[in-house]
């Protein structure tokens, strides 16, 4: 959920549909973290609630099976806040029973709908914590929950730290994302870690497929925290690995890693209303269904944790023979995208499209350009992109109709800043050479990402893109 931030931006994160377009030609470079999401095939959910089981290599540290008639404030407190107190977020977070209660066996939390003194909606809605009460280090967190369907709705279940001014205030602070889900895309779930300063996040998900949501059926979130590392699962599928982290003070040196994650975290879980990534409810969103439900918290823990861990030496990928960083490939040999495992077609919030290999062009095709310019996308990750060098990024396209298409360099693991600004280029009938050159200003990243944005504005022509380099200006 992240406090006191702008929210980080989806685009890379989902990977609904992950394509590939490179013919036998291997990456130059790996990475200390996974960001890829599991299969996209998972269609079952977990079975009913029953004792919390015994987990091979660990001890059951605290668990709430809700089983109570009210909230167990033992274990919870409720985190009442006015609307806005974080991402532009309507609801308030009350302490009302009708925002917060258990029914069935089931802790709900509820977003409702009212009417301001002036006329306008009101929203209220419910927040849970464990801080001062459960706090712990190192575990693995197990959660069963049913998300809410609907436009505006954002339910989360995520850790903060018990002391969030000891390494300083978000998002130097840290943050651990068990699970997060857009109400109006809810085939889709994200598994993130923020951390440092200047913010850095790594984000994975989990997208299902035939018509399995995670709202019509629970499933189980968890994820494992050890001094050196982290992973994310959601129904056994691993989502997301991470063991390269930091943390620092703007001017200071880097924290001793494993810095911020080394102190107590809390477990929360609450139903946003609203808010910079998912957007305000319309006249679809049914708050008579805005329910957020979990069946169970299961928190366990090893009877012992090696700290002695060491941060991990980048890897970076090293240029062609030729100086480019971008792996194209053979085009003229591959017969589809999935010889490839560096270039990546991605689909987002309303974004139909397809891509292919033809006449030696990267072909996309749009049925529907989606609500964000990132909603179709073509990128290729892991560029080193290397502080005080200079860099060129070019291309050839066409379309079969004048149309704009957005081209930058980000930093998916880096805040989402650009290296290369967001630069809208037309493209049009003719095939032409697009030339970009940039400074990087930045920290070391050897993850920056060349992007191809064709989705808002409702623009669907085809576009056909070859020759694509990121080379070092020396």
């Amino acid at each position: 959920m992240m406090q006191k931030r702008i929210r980080k931006r989806a685009a890379a994160a989902s990977l609904a549909l992950l394509m590939a377009m490179l013919c036998g030609c291997e990456s130059g470079g790996t990475s200390s973290t996974s960001t890829e999401p599991a299969e996209t095939t998972l269609t079952t959910a977990p079975q009913e609630k029953t004792e919390a089981p015994i987990l091979d290599g660990y001890q059951l540290l605290w668990n709430d099976e809700f089983e109570d008639e009210a909230l167990r404030e033992d274990i919870w407190s409720y985190d009442p806040h006015e609307p806005g107190w974080t991402n532009q977020e309507l609801q308030e977070y009350t302490t009302s029973t009708d925002n917060v209660f258990i029914r069935d066996g089931k802790l709900v939390l509820k977003a409702i709908q009212t009417k301001a003194d002036d006329g306008s909606d009101y929203y209220t809605s419910g927040k849970i914590k464990s801080q001062g009460k459960k706090d712990f280090m190192y575990g693995k967190v197990v959660v069963s929950a049913k998300v809410p369907e609907g436009q505006g709705l954002w339910p989360a279940i995520w850790m903060m730290p018990t002391d969030e001014s000891y390494y300083g205030q978000w998002p130097k602070c840290g943050e651990i994302d068990i699970m997060e889900v857009l109400g109006n895309d809810v085939s889709t779930a994200y598994s993130t870690i923020h951390y440092g300063e200047p913010h850095g996040e790594q984000q994975g998900t989990l997208a299902l497929t035939d018509g399995n949501t995670f709202a019509n059926s629970f499933h189980e979130y968890s994820v494992e925290w050890e001094p050196g590392e982290f992973r994310w699962y959601i129904d056994g599928n691993h989502v997301l690995t991470v063991n390269d982290w930091f943390t620092a003070v703007e001017g200071e040196d880097e924290k001793p890693y494993p810095a911020p994650f080394n102190q107590t975290f809390f477990v929360q879980m609450n139903l946003a209303v609203g808010g910079t990534w998912p957007g305000n409810p319309d006249e679809t969103t049914d708050f008579d269904k805005a329910e957020f439900e979990v069946d169970f918290v299961r928190v366990y823990q090893k009877d012992s944790y090696d700290t002695n861990v060491k941060k991990p030496e980048k890897n970076y990928r090293e240029p062609l023979e030729d100086g480019n960083y971008i792996f194209n490939g053979d085009f003229a040999e591959a017969e589809d995208l999935t010889d490839d495992v560096n270039w990546k077609f991605l689909l987002f919030n309303g974004g139909v499209g397809a891509a292919e290999i033809k006449d030696n062009m990267i072909v996309i095709s749009s049925e529907n350009a989606g609500t964000e310019e990132y909603s179709v996308q073509l990128v290729q990750p892991e560029l080193p992109m290397i502080k005080g060098k200079k860099y060129r990024v070019s291309f050839d396209a066409k379309a079969d109709a004048d149309r704009n298409m957005i081209v930058c360099v980000s930093a998916p693991t880096a805040g989402w800043i650009r290296y290369l600004p967001d630069t809208t280029q037309p493209i049009t009938t003719e095939m032409q050479t697009y030339t970009f050159e940039f400074e990087m200003t930045q920290k070391d990243d050897n993850n920056g990402r060349l992007e191809f944005n064709m989705g808002k504005y409702g623009e669907t022509a085809t576009i056909y893109i070859t020759n694509v380099r990121v080379e070092e200006i020396k």
